[in-house]
């Protein structure tokens, strides 16, 4: 999922910077270690809470960034058309935690077994980051062909909507809808 949302995150840039690239990766990175040791600290007590609802909650994060690349996409655009950069703001900080918030019941799943969180925590966090290094830079390469390229808004928000629905899918969530 971080590959697929980083890559998303070039499509739509087209040209990517090593401040985002540092920017994007540091955070999913981050989140990434920090959720698993959050859960791990939380232990027993929110467990059933957070695997009946983590879901749900990276879905309406993942509809609510994807949903607006979508808007955006279809706005009437001014002379100097204004991208949204997924790699600052809200956005960031909503992909961030959409793209973590199953590490939080990794944590709690550690600790239960009675796990130290650390090593596991460090090294999830190292490989995030770098894939979505990796991604990011795939997506530009994507974004800047020319016709990707225009539809790089597009394309980015429904990845994430369908990174979504494929989350809520795998943990049979839409069975009550299908």
């Amino acid at each position: 999922m971080l590959l697929l949302l980083s890559i998303a995150a070039g499509v739509t840039l087209k040209k990517v910077t090593r401040r985002q690239t540092i920017r994007l990766a540091w955070h999913f990175g981050f989140f990434q270690f920090a959720m698993p040791v959050i859960g791990w600290g939380a232990g027993n007590t929110v467990r059933t809470f957070i695997t009946s609802y983590d879901h749900w909650i990276a879905f309406i994060l993942l509809l609510f960034v994807g949903g607006n690349m979508l808007r955006e996409a279809f706005q009437v655009k001014q002379a100097e058309p204004q991208k949204n950069d997924p790699t600052r703001g809200i956005s960031l900080v909503l992909l961030s935690i959409a793209t973590s918030i199953d590490a939080l019941a990794v944590g709690v799943s550690f600790s239960v077994l009675n796990i130290s969180i650390w090593f596991p925590a460090i090294i999830i966090g190292v490989v995030a980051a770098l894939c979505t290094g990796a991604g990011i830079h795939i997506g530009r390469r994507l974004g800047s062909t020319t016709r990707l390229g225009l539809y790089a808004d597009i394309s980015g928000g429904l990845v994430l909507i369908t990174i979504g629905f494929t989350i809520l899918y795998k943990h049979g969530a839409l069975n009550c809808v299908l």
